[in-house]
């Protein structure tokens, strides 16, 4: 591993590295039965180039496919999934290939690429300039991909490009995640072909009911706005239906009732069986696992699971194993992995996802007793195998018989990226650069609740010296902070060496711990997750004496930019000073299927969406508050925070924005993500630490 040049701050190294991430290898395809994997890795850890590499469990010899490569210009298609994916590297990063692992399609500048991975030759096919998604069919023979919006069919010898499925209409897609799907349900992919590649299943998405909003560029008034389609909550989603495409173009409607399910949640199609989908009502109380007849198109239900507050999906289910259906599902307070309807996990097990199904039996992923760490274990005739675990966080990714497993812990740097294959354990090269100084944080379980927090102070700091703390939350659904990896606590780490006691907490909504946690926000995420956020920091006060509790700053992003604006706004007694990173500000402008699991919609709850609003809160800012947003955002839009804005100025609270030029809801521009940080220390400083 490399090191930090010393003329470099750390928050300009850490935008460079991507958060030290370049350089590991990731995004791995598992073929041939086992015998061979694809990965993809970038050139160096501050270079983003990625290149498509491939290693044989023969010879255990890591081989470049395609040299890391910078990208061209990217269609609007691309950007978009890249936004989706929080995708920051250029080149190679996406692909697919066939089963045996011999053909491998990716799109680059809007070209499709094919690459045979044995000789590395490579060639452009057809005549795509905007191609998106391209996959090959499992035996190999063709390529299927999404041009503008219809779904095209090319052979992998460059014959016969012709349009599979498309419309005329300009609303309509075929082949395409809709927005929802991708930013919200981790479906990404809007096509999926038979194991024997003789048809595809192929969603088509017609837009025309979604609203149409405008993102405009304040700083080019020259430019015309870009139209986006967004289903705001409480407003209509993109009629979104499936369908059966043969090679020469025929289509069969899969039906289901999609007026009681109209989300599809989960496509799974392999030689276990017929199709399966999981399919959401809008309320998001049942999920359905239906197995589709692809004689007719009709489906039938296998599975249905209900819940009063709400279901989940899940990835890598469902999927056949062992001609049963295999899914998660949460039980009596529990979440297992069930075969059938049959649990294979024991109660202590929280059950995050299934890595694959193969030969050995299903792998899968799961915290058992702490959720500061996640292990990948698999399920064989005896029962529950460890494959990885112990502290820290392991995931995997698993097919016939192998195993690439990506640990990290507080003991390294970085992920330790090992395939378990024919009896073999192979570790991959990993090119990332090596942070300057090993972080040092305090895992804590805090107050009543048992809330999993980490503490951290500044190396060398002198007890008995009292600190201004910061809280640093994300707090919300679907993400953990709190976790036993370096990387976790690299920028708190950072922030403490500015001076300060920085805490991180995960409270009620959260994942990790069980579902009746998670499920504690329903239709109030305002209340629970404030006061977890208090008593955590209180709990961690009686443990560390030397955090200031006169002098309390919150900062977060997103959920949690939303967070720190609520903590100001209702806690002024608590906290001093917010920084408020891309914040909700008002949930009715958030989109469907997000906002509704939590509130349900704004016509049926209007006093849960007033109550998580922070508009009718602006009378009451007493406290330092600045806001943060990138005026591309196409995800948490522009609005909330220039709505809050308003609604301060009106009442004649002073506070201070910050808006990002061409920054949409990440910020991978090393010159922004580095001044970010320091900005945001210099604003914690001028509040939390007066200077005479």
């Amino acid at each position: 591993m490399s090191v930090q040049p010393a003329a470099e701050s750390f928050p300009r190294f850490r935008a460079r590295t991507q958060r030290f991430t370049l350089g590991e290898p990731r995004t791995f395809t598992i073929c041939a039965g086992g015998s061979r994997v694809l990965f993809l890795r970038a050139a160096a850890g501050d270079d983003a180039r990625t290149g498509l590499w491939v290693i044989d469990a023969a010879d255990a010899v890591e081989r470049a496919v395609v040299d890391p490569t910078d990208d061209g210009d990217l269609t609007a298609a691309e950007r978009a999934r890249r936004e989706r994916l929080r995708e920051g590297a250029v080149g190679v990063t996406s692909y697919a290939a066939d089963d045996a692992g011999r053909v491998v399609a990716f799109a680059q500048a809007g070209r499709l690429c094919v690459v045979a991975v044995d000789t590395r030759e490579m060639r452009e096919l057809g005549a795509a300039t905007a191609c998106f998604d391209p996959r090959p069919d499992p035996t190999g023979r063709y390529v299927a991909y999404v041009e503008g919006r219809a779904l095209r069919l090319v052979g992998v010898d460059g014959e016969g490009d012709r349009v599979l499925a498309g419309d005329d209409a300009e609303t309509v897609s075929w082949g395409r995640a809709e927005f929802v799907a991708a930013e919200e349900m981790n479906r990404f992919r809007g096509f999926w072909w038979a194991p024997d590649g003789s048809a595809l299943l192929a969603a088509r998405v017609d837009e025309a009911p979604v609203s149409q909003w405008w993102i405009a560029d304040p700083a080019h008034p020259d430019q015309p706005a870009t139209a986006v389609r967004y289903p705001a909550a409480g407003t209509a989603n993109a009629d979104v239906t499936l369908w059966l495409v043969g090679l020469d173009g025929a289509r069969r409607e899969v039906e289901w009732d999609r007026a009681r399910s109209p989300y599809l949640g989960r496509v799974h199609w392999s030689s276990g069986g017929g199709p399966l989908l999981a399919v959401a009502s809008r309320d998001q109380h049942e999920v359905r696992v239906l197995e589709v007849d692809v004689a007719t198109g009709g489906t039938v239900e296998r599975y249905v699971d209900r819940d009063p507050v709400w279901v989940e999906l899940f990835d890598g289910v469902p999927a056949w194993h062992g001609g049963s259906v295999l899914r998660i599902a949460d039980v009596e307070g529990v979440r297992g992995l069930f075969l059938g309807s049959a649990r294979l996990t024991p109660d202590r097990m929280y059950v995050h996802s299934v890595a694959g199904v193969g030969d050995g039996g299903p792998v899968f992923t799961a915290s058992v007793g702490d959720s500061t760490s996640l292990g990948v274990y698999r399920i064989d005739p005896t029962g529950v195998v460890d494959v990885a675990s112990g502290a820290g966080v392991h995931r995997a990714v698993a097919d016939g018989g192998t195993i690439v497993v990506a640990s990290a812990g507080l003991d390294h740097f970085g992920n330790r990226t090992v395939v378990h294959a024919a009896g073999k354990q192979i570790p991959l090269d990993s090119r990332a650069m090596e942070p300057p100084d090993v972080p040092v944080p305090r895992l804590l379980t805090l107050g009543r609740r048992a809330l999993r927090g980490g503490l951290v102070l500044p190396r060398g700091h002198v007890a008995g010296t009292k600190l201004p703390v910061l809280v640093d939350p994300y707090g919300g659904p679907h993400a953990q902070r709190v976790l036993s990896a370096r990387a976790a606590w690299l920028e708190p780490q950072w922030l403490a060496d500015q001076g300060f006691a920085v805490l991180v907490a995960d409270g009620r909504g959260t994942p990790g711990r069980d579902p009746d946690w998670e499920r504690t926000i329903h239709l109030d995420i305002a209340g629970p997750v404030l006061d977890d956020q208090v008593d955590a920091l209180h709990a961690a006060a009686e443990i560390e004496p030397d955090m200031d509790l006169s002098r309390v700053g919150i900062r977060g992003w997103s959920f949690g930019g939303w967070l720190a604006a609520l903590a100001v706004l209702r806690r002024p007694d608590v906290f001093h000073v917010a920084i408020a990173g891309a914040p909700v500000t008002d949930w009715a402008l958030y989109d469907t299927f997000y906002t509704e699991r939590y509130l349900g919609t704004p016509q049926e709850q209007p006093e849960g969406y007033r109550s998580c609003s922070l508009l009718d809160d602006a009378p009451s800012l007493s406290r330092p508050l600045l806001l943060i947003h990138g005026l591309a955002d196409d995800n948490v839009v522009a609005a909330h925070t220039l709505r809050l804005s308003q609604r301060l100025t009106e009442s004649g609270r002073p506070h201070s924005v910050l808006p990002l030029t061409g920054v949409t809801h990440m910020t991978p521009q090393e010159t922004v993500a580095e001044n970010l940080l320091l900005l945001q220390v210099d604003f914690l400083n001028r509040y939390l630490r007066p200077q005479p």
